[in-house]
């Protein structure tokens, strides 16, 4: 079977989206102070009265949203992960199948705690997390993979597999073999920490969309950024992504001040949807559940034309994801309570003007050339 992904997205149709990934809860404080939290630091602030979940229940939320309303495009989402038999795991399972996310691969672990995290904000919104390692989440096996080897076997090229952090990194290599295997679209992010990893064992050879923040991606370039290296940062990101596999596409996140992708070999520019933030958790996972959800419905990854076409209508998955990750600042969760796709299309009318077609000026050829890997990345740029 190849697998080879598709040339281009425009027009793909999707019937599964399989994800492995974090499963849990937290809290939110929000940190007195601009002043970054240094390493022994002591600081007070405030516990916010918010829900926080991890990345995986986050992404497959706004997907299953989305792609609910029945339109004869019908895409399974189903979630591949690990609970403890706890209060917080039964009542995360309810809330991911009442969001219609299929749970027949996630474990309940008797003798485990649920995925717990702390997610810190500053006053200007941005922040990060802190994840427990020792929960169920780590419990995830090669029998739970094995299970859905069969579900990606059997949608082969229809099926998007979806590699997120938050469970054993190890569990996420042979998750990606065998999506690999299986000629599945590959979409995959991985976390500050496991760059080192993810150059040393090749891991972007078997990723078709890698979706990260820009911390991530200069720690991916092996790159100490100082202050507002945007350039450097995305430049030095690209020459390793594309060392391992050419065909790469990259959405490089960074808040308030938009996307960055590299598709099909150039960087586009797309800003953020300007709204009133409540709280910034989240939001990159809101984003990628759009550009996902986008994807599936056979939406381009970004717009290749800047006519105007529809005043309320996402022209490619990038839009979507982008409109989406704002209605997900207006709430003190990281996911929305209120997100339906009733309540996101209300959401584009009032801020019509932000999804007008970008300007041609912020298209830019990448700053390094792309190199041809030397290592057999598993692809066939002919496939329709």
């Amino acid at each position: 079977m190849s697998n080879s992904p598709q040339s281009s997205l425009g027009g793909a149709r999707f019937s599964h989206v399989i994800g492995v990934g974090g499963i849990g809860t937290g809290t939110l404080i929000e940190l007195d102070g601009d002043e970054t939290l240094g390493r022994t630091e002591s600081r007070m602030g405030r516990l916010l009265e918010a829900r926080d979940y991890c990345k995986l229940h986050i992404v497959e939320h706004y997907i299953a949203v989305l792609l609910g309303e029945p339109d004869g495009n019908f895409c399974r989402v189903m979630a591949v992960g690990n609970v403890g038999r706890d209060d917080a795991g039964i009542a995360l399972m309810r809330e991911m199948a009442d969001a219609g996310i299929d749970l027949g691969n996630v474990r309940v672990e008797p003798n485990c705690k649920t995925l717990f995290s702390v997610s810190f904000l500053y006053p200007d919104k941005s922040g990060g997390n802190i994840t427990i390692k020792n929960s169920a989440a780590g419990e995830l096996d090669q029998t739970q993979l094995e299970k859905c080897r069969r579900e990606l076997e059997a949608a082969g090229p229809r099926a998007i597999a979806l590699c997120l952090p938050e469970v054993p990194l190890e569990a996420r290599i042979e998750f990606l073999r065998i999506a690999t295997e299986c000629g599945s679209f590959r979409i995959a992010s991985f976390a500050t920490g496991e760059m080192d990893a993810v150059r040393s064992l090749n891991l972007l050879s078997q990723v078709d969309l890698l979706a990260i923040n820009r911390d991530e991606a200069a720690s991916l370039g092996a790159l100490k950024v100082q202050g507002n290296e945007k350039l450097a940062a995305l430049d030095a990101c690209l020459q390793v992504a594309t060392l391992a596999n050419p065909h790469i596409r990259l959405i490089v996140s960074a808040g308030a001040e938009g996307v960055d992708v590299f598709d099909q070999g150039a960087w586009s520019h797309h800003a953020a949807v300007p709204t009133e933030v409540v709280s910034s958790a989240g939001a990159g996972d809101a984003l990628l559940g759009g550009v996902i959800a986008g994807i599936v419905q056979g939406l381009p990854l970004i717009r290749r034309t800047y006519e105007h076409k529809s005043q309320h209508t996402s022209e490619s998955a990038i839009d979507l994801g982008l409109l989406v990750a704002a209605f997900s600042l207006t709430s003190t969760h990281t996911i929305h309570p209120g997100f339906t796709t009733q309540a996101l299309r209300r959401f584009a009318a009032l801020k019509s003007c932000s999804l007008a077609g970008e300007d041609p000026s912020q298209l830019y050829a990448a700053s390094t050339s792309l190199k041809e890997s030397t290592a057999d990345s598993r692809h066939d740029s002919g496939k329709p």
